[in-house]
């Protein structure tokens, strides 16, 4: 059960099974699920949400600071296209290995550089490489961050293959998950019409992050899911 037994969600054009109107999705009613995609705004960001527009799929993405400032029209063009946006540091470095003051730095950028390319500073952190404890949670809280972790990590970064990554998303999926995977990854990206065509014939209706709270902001120096 994912973030405190939270299960119904009420949004709009989130992503639903082949069929499904634009209409609101209460997930204590069908299945959601939602994929979330690190350290981008990359090259193959793009054609990622292209396939996201034409299926209408709505999805969650981790920004790495000085990759929005060498990309901000891609940032910008994934705000406005409806998904959610997270901090994912500036530098990607693991955060427990720094000291409190280039912990806040590294997230401090990286807020201006989203809100600077997209208008808003994001409520949501994920640590690079999942490293995290209580203090770096402590120093987010600072910067109005909750931490998102996953239910599961297709490990896409190693695997780089299109047919072992939607396996490996197929098998993860389950009710109100969170599944890792990475935009920068070609072969990620090549796999998603594939991954998105499945998850709808299994009955998934496909969200943010932000949405399996139903839409409440996340609690700052939290961690989801629980």
């Amino acid at each position: 059960m994912l973030i405190h037994g939270l299960l119904s969600v009420s949004l709009l054009v989130s992503g639903a099974p082949a069929g499904a109107s634009q209409a609101k999705i209460d997930c204590a009613r069908v299945k959601c699920l939602a994929l979330t995609f690190d350290d981008g705004p990359g090259k193959t960001t793009p054609a990622l949400l292209d396939l996201l527009k034409k299926e209408r799929v709505k999805a969650t993405f981790f920004l790495v600071g000085n990759k929005v400032e060498e990309r901000p029209a891609i940032a910008r063009r994934t705000a406005r296209e409806g998904h959610a946006i997270g901090n994912h540091t500036y530098s990607h470095p693991s955060l427990p290995t720094l000291f409190d003051d280039d912990v806040l730095d590294e997230l401090g950028a990286t807020q201006e550089a989203i809100e600077k390319a997209t208008g808003r500073a994001p409520s949501m952190f994920r640590p690079p490489y999942g490293h995290t404890d209580d203090r770096v949670l402590h120093l987010a809280s600072q910067h109005d961050l909750a931490q998102v972790m996953w239910t599961g990590t297709t490990l896409d970064w190693d695997l780089r293959d299109a047919r072992k990554i939607k396996a490996a998303v197929l098998r993860l999926a389950k009710r109100d998950g969170v599944i890792l995977m990475h935009d920068t990854v070609p072969a990620t990206v090549k796999a998603m019409p594939g991954i998105v065509k499945e998850l709808k014939k299994r009955g998934y209706h496909l969200v943010t992050v932000p949405a399996l709270l139903r839409g409440k902001k996340p609690e700052p120096g939290a961690s989801y899911p629980s």
